[in-house]
């Protein structure tokens, strides 16, 4: 399970990311704050980490990684807008997470089969696991 702080990083990193053109959508709230709600953090810390983000924590094992990596898929496309700007970053934060390319390319080619680019979790471990084995 998570620390306070890692919960924090991940939910900052959640923040930066849907601010990265230049605004964060309702939408995009709306969905950080429902993962925040899962993770016992309050709309109060979030509207913090709004203003200002988090430490950031590694996480660890790779399967922590590989669910922030989804949930950042899911955010990227809750407002079923995807600008080239959102692809590059979170290609960025994948490698910076330590995903493989391959892996980080084929889910966001995989993501264009499902409706509303909602990668199923079980697909998203069959295309990590191809990658890593």
């Amino acid at each position: 399970m998570y620390s306070k702080e890692e919960k924090l990083s991940l939910l900052s990193e959640m923040v930066e990311f849907a601010k990265v053109d230049k605004e964060l959508k309702e939408q995009e709230y709306n969905f950080i704050l429902a993962v925040a709600a899962q993770l016992q953090i309050t709309k109060e810390e979030i509207d913090a980490l709004v203003e200002k983000e988090a430490e950031k924590k590694s996480l660890q094992p790779e399967s922590q990684r590989i669910l922030q990596f989804h949930r950042l898929i899911l955010l990227m496309n809750v407002d079923q807008e995807t600008s080239q700007v959102e692809i590059h970053k979170i290609k960025e934060i994948g490698l910076h997470m330590g995903l493989r390319t391959e892996a980080i390319d084929t889910v966001l080619e995989k993501m264009h089969d499902y409706p509303n680019k909602v990668i199923p979790p079980k697909e998203l471990i069959t295309i990590f696991t191809r990658f890593y084995n």
